[in-house]
């Protein structure tokens, strides 16, 4: 992975954290991070490896790894509904009502069961 997302506004904060957003340990992070690499890999084509000490280790969090892999995901996952949807009107709902309705249902369960912060 190439872009790690360096030219977000203002940086990536060393310690900083919006008080809704979930704390995790740097250990967590690492892990989810790595699932995420997995799943990117399995979706797309071979991806380089470079999270915190690994031997290609790029020097950025494992926490900001978690968002540019998931951001990976994200878009492999929307170019596949373009490439795979038998129109375009197909492809809008699947990338836009039909996810809409599925990050609802995972952003009510957060509120019935919610994450470690």
């Amino acid at each position: 992975m190439v872009d790690h997302g360096d030219d977000f506004f203002g940086g990536w904060p060393a310690q900083s954290h919006h008080p809704a957003a979930v704390q995790r340990t740097d250990e967590e992070w690492a892990q989810i991070a790595r699932y995420l690499r997995h799943a990117a890999a399995k979706i797309g084509p071979p991806l380089p490896v470079c999270l915190p000490g690994e031997p290609r280790e790029c020097g950025r969090s494992a926490q900001q790894h978690v968002l540019a892999w998931a951001a990976e995901i994200k878009a492999v996952a929307h170019h596949i509904i373009e490439q795979s949807a038998p129109t375009p009107e197909h492809a809008a709902f699947a990338a836009g009502t039909l996810y809409q309705r599925h990050l609802a249902e995972l952003r009510e369960q957060d509120t019935v069961l919610p994450a470690r912060r």
